[in-house]
């Protein structure tokens, strides 16, 4: 079944026009034509399933057959704060799998050993969205622009997601499913290649974040940050 996305997609609408790309992809690439069924997702828990009824490469035009809303609903929400890598490959990579294995909010964060300070979000938004797709996921995660630890930090002050900090200092630390219960709201920050100062981390604990580990290795910015989305998955599995 072909999968497209459509986010402006009136959840009550009884026919749909797909936008000109979509369009052309369905009816040039795909050669799809009317009677055929495909699947839309709006990125907001909403899965379509829609007949073509008119196969027209500008304005393909469908017919809402059936909707289900809250598709798969999670039962608690991620949020993970990640330093961008200075390969911005890296960072896609993590946002494909993690897309693919569940999570909810992505922040990139500038810290002080940060080796790269901006990111285009519209370029990461692209790499969710086809793993969204791929993957059969009715929510697309959010993408926050790229923010300092410090003002990150003030930011989280009245949060109350459950917090932890992955870091490589020798510290009392604990896995994500030994600090955490399950069906909460995790926010979980990952530092950068060098990782955080020791300053952040001492502001990250005072602030109310609990340090834990992700295993004996010392593992690649992106690697840990796939671990604790994982280590969430698997604890409410």
């Amino acid at each position: 079944m072909h999968l497209f996305y459509t986010p402006d997609i009136d959840t009550q609408a009884s026919h749909y026009q797909l936008s000109e790309e979509e369009s052309k992809h369905a009816v040039r690439v795909l050669r799809l034509t009317v009677s055929d069924t495909v699947q839309l997702i709006d990125g907001s828990g909403g899965m379509y399933e829609a007949e073509i009824i008119d196969a027209h490469p500008k304005r393909c035009t469908l017919q809402i057959l059936s909707r289900t809303f809250e598709f798969q609903k999670p039962s608690y929400h991620l949020h993970i704060a990640v330093a961008p890598t200075k390969n911005i490959d890296r960072i896609e990579w993590f946002l494909e799998k993690a897309t693919e294995i569940g999570i909810q909010e992505i922040t990139p964060l500038i810290s002080e050993h940060s080796e790269r300070k901006e990111v285009k979000i519209d370029r990461l938004n692209k790499v969710v969205v086809s793993a969204m797709k791929q993957s059969l996921k009715a929510y697309m995660p959010r993408i926050n622009e790229a923010i300092s630890f410090d003002k990150f930090l003030a930011q989280q002050k009245d949060s109350e997601s459950l917090k932890a900090i992955a870091h490589c200092v020798d510290d009392d630390k604990k896995y994500l499913n030994q600090a955490f219960p399950k069906d909460q709201s995790y926010l979980v920050l990952i530092g950068p290649e060098g990782d955080f100062s020791q300053k952040e981390i001492q502001q990250a604990l005072a602030a109310g974040f609990h340090p834990i580990s992700l295993g004996e290795a010392r593992l690649r910015t992106e690697t840990a940050a796939l671990y604790a989305c994982l280590e969430i998955a698997l604890l409410n599995r």
